[in-house]
């Protein structure tokens, strides 16, 4: 796994426990990268290492670590650097979500929401800046959701939807911060995602008969936010061109990896139904 577009790059992914996280430590390695992760569920976390090991990647992660606590978010940084030697790409992957409706969001809800999706973000940034700041410049790549783009009439996500807006924003305004310390700054911007947490919103939406994501399920088609999913791999072989120096003059940019919904606003159903199964896969949407 030597070769690659990020040989000689040493990677910090968060949430690497399962879904999009696990797929960008498997694609992050097998382009070279050594991976360094981590994930609030130590079990997941030592599951991915294994993976990405046994697959012939390098990889290590620390878990249990929670990045919604800026003292958990330096500590992460610097164990990693002490590991590894440097950090040249922070991957801001993690996020934890509670869906609901307007009229259904509690404090308690919201909260939640915009500590796991966008608070994380911040300060994991944050303790990388330094980092970054004295080797002379980084690549940070942020996961943002087209839920940040545009609403969704069938699902309740006034929360996730301000947090990844802010996750967007973020993006710019650090690019800005960053471009002169020689820091970019990108996002990739994921659509629907083959993944438990996204399991669990069809499973919220749909009731007790969720869409088999893994079929021609006629609830998919019929469902103007569902005509295709992602699989995990969708973003993290985006994020890859973004955190490589084939990307080198591009920052504060975000690009939406969905198949084409957001640009074409649905894809007519017979569409959907040629080749656009998704895979089954573990992990969390990012």
């Amino acid at each position: 796994m030597a070769a690659g577009r990020l040989a000689g790059k040493v990677a910090f992914i968060t949430g690497t426990g399962r879904g999009i996280g696990r797929a960008a430590a498997h694609v992050f390695a097998a382009e070279g990268a050594s991976v360094y992760g981590c994930d609030i569920n130590a079990e997941s976390a030592a599951e991915t290492v294994a993976l990405v090991r046994a697959a012939g990647g390098e990889m290590s992660s620390s878990a249990a670590i929670d990045l919604g606590d800026p003292d958990d978010a330096r500590r992460w940084i610097a164990e990693g650097v002490d590991r590894y030697g440097a950090i040249d790409i922070l991957y801001n992957n993690a996020a934890a979500v509670r869906m609901a409706k307007v009229e259904d969001v509690t404090p308690a809800d919201w909260s939640f929401t915009l500590r796991n999706e966008l608070d994380l973000v911040m300060w994991t940034t944050q303790a990388a800046w330094p980092y970054f700041t004295e080797a002379g410049g980084g690549v940070i790549v942020n996961t943002g959701s087209i839920g940040g783009l545009r609403g969704n009439a069938s699902l309740g996500q006034s929360a996730h939807t301000a947090a990844m807006a802010g996750v967007l924003a973020l993006t710019v305004q650090h690019a800005a911060e960053g471009a002169h310390l020689g820091i970019r700054v990108n996002a990739v911007v994921p659509g629907p995602t083959d993944t438990p947490s996204f399991r669990a919103v069809l499973e919220k939406t749909f009731g007790d008969d969720p869409p088999e994501l893994g079929s021609d399920d006629p609830k998919l088609r019929d469902h103007p936010a569902l005509y295709r999913v992602g699989h995990p791999e969708d973003a993290p072989r985006c994020a890859v061109f973004l955190a490589s120096d084939d990307a080198a003059w591009i920052t504060g940019e975000s690009i939406v990896v969905d198949g084409g919904k957001n640009a074409l606003d649905g894809i007519p159903p017979a569409m959907s139904r040629r080749g656009t199964t998704a895979t089954t896969s573990t992990g969390e949407a990012g």
